[in-house]
């Protein structure tokens, strides 16, 4: 088995994976943290019109909320995330902000800012930490996880945009998340192949569709 297949090590700054896999579909809120939470208030708002879980074609029913945390840019601290009930096959299902990824604390935006400030614009590790106001030791982290993901990234960003000519994948797949935008690009992901922008934590298979992706040609 090459280095490339050895399952990734969780890190203290991923959530804890739960007993079960409850559904989550990406609430399409644009705005600050501080907004989101002002705005939970109303369960109509944003409220599912069918289950992703069984397709019963009935609204679900406000059903609470989890907490978990959050590191974005300005905020270190803990939101709320609003559930739904499915009356007809009695699962759940979570709302979470687009701006979050599941199961990770660090938002997408701060992740973004890490890998360009790195990797497409080659700043050193110290001047890359400090842009995105995190340790260095979790900017490696990411660092090797998504040259883990590159390759696979490029052919499932083909969708959205056209491949870039780049050096590597690497290049590639920053470039194509920038042209993208990257909520628009984890938004895709996560709601039409199921697949996990930085990739799933080990030990986790994802609830719902799974894409198998083909691996791109080299790049130009």
């Amino acid at each position: 088995m090459s280095r490339r297949d050895l399952p990734l090590e969780n890190k203290p700054w991923e959530l804890a994976l739960p007993k079960a896999y409850p559904m989550q579909i990406l609430h399409p809120f644009a705005g600050s943290v501080q907004q989101y939470n002002e705005q939970l208030s109303d369960p109509d708002r944003h409220r599912p019109r069918d289950c992703p879980q069984c397709q019963a074609q009935r609204p679900l029913t406000a059903h609470g909320f989890y907490t978990r945390t959050l590191i974005d840019i300005g905020f270190d601290g803990a939101i709320r995330v609003r559930r739904y009930l499915c009356q007809s096959c009695q699962r759940t299902v979570s709302l979470l902000p687009q701006f979050v990824l599941p199961y990770l604390r660090s938002s997408l935006q701060v992740i973004a800012q890490f890998l360009l400030a790195r990797l497409l614009h080659r700043q050193s590790l110290t001047a890359a930490s400090a842009q995105a106001a995190m340790p260095y030791q979790r900017g490696q982290f990411w660092v090797r996880r998504f040259r883990h993901r590159a390759e696979e990234l490029c052919p499932a960003l083909a969708a959205l945009t056209q491949p870039a000519a780049a050096p590597d994948f690497v290049g590639r797949a920053l470039q194509m998340l920038e042209a993208t935008g990257w909520i628009a690009a984890h938004r895709f992901l996560f709601a039409h192949l199921r697949e996990h922008l930085p990739g799933w934590p080990p030990g986790l298979a994802p609830d719902g569709r799974c894409a198998a992706v083909s691996p791109a040609g080299a790049p130009a």
